[in-house]
Order: C-alpha cells, then structure tokens, then sequence
C-alpha cells in the first residue's frame, strides 16, 4: 500500500476555509435573530410565539457549538503551527488524524446547520 503524503499547506487551507465558514455562520446567526424580533412583535400566537422560541433557542445552541469549533481549530491551528512541525513540509500521523477528526465534526455540524436554516425558511415561509 502507498504512503499518502499530506502536506501541512494543504491542512492549513482548510483549516482557514473552515474559520470562514463558521464566521460567516455567525453573521448568518446575527441576521436569524434579527428576523426573529421582528416576529415577535408581528404574532401573538402561542403556536407561533412556541416555535421562535425554539429558533431562538437552536440559534443560541448553534452559536455555542460555533464558539467551541472556532477555539478548538485555535488549538489546532497553533499545534499545526509549532516551530518543529513548520521545518517539515508533510503533517505527522496524528496531526492529520486529529484534523480528520475535525473535519468530520465540521461535516456533521454543516449538515446540522443547513437543516437547521431550512427548517427556519420553511417557517418563514409560512408566518411571513
């Protein structure tokens, strides 16, 4: 079986990918909340007022999970980044399987989100 060499530039570019994404998240998050106060003054349904509060609940919810991703590529950023490291152009075994392990919670907390923003189009749709 051939060695497959991962390069610390490429997990690097991901990584910043990733920051990006997950800032953007959190724009997304500042305008979801926004809609939601504009809801709340427009219903008075307790159906309705039931469902922004589990919006509003989730987008908290999603906005912690985003801090926790954003401090923990921190950490494995600067890891990435350690001076023994820097003088190798190739990511030794466990760096590349901790960033494995980061990219699948990206992956799953992607999906996570896009479900979460259809759902809430879905009852934007319907109460707008």
């Amino acid at each position: 079986m051939e060695k497959q060499i991962i390069y610390n530039s490429n997990l690097h570019f991901e990584n910043e990918i990733w920051r990006r994404e997950l800032f953007f998240w959190q724009d997304e998050l500042i305008i979801f909340n926004n809609r939601l106060s504009e809801l709340v003054t427009r219903w008075t349904k307790k159906e309705v007022l039931k469902q922004l509060d589990h919006f509003q609940n989730e987008f908290i919810l999603h906005g912690g999970v985003i801090e926790d991703l954003l401090e923990e590529m921190e950490i494995h950023e600067t890891l990435m980044a350690d001076p023994d490291l820097l003088s190798q152009d190739a990511m030794d075994a466990m760096m590349v399987k901790k960033h494995m392990k980061f990219r699948k919670k990206m992956e799953i907390q992607k999906e996570i989100y896009t479900d979460l923003k259809k759902e809430f189009f879905r009852f934007l749709t319907k109460y707008l």
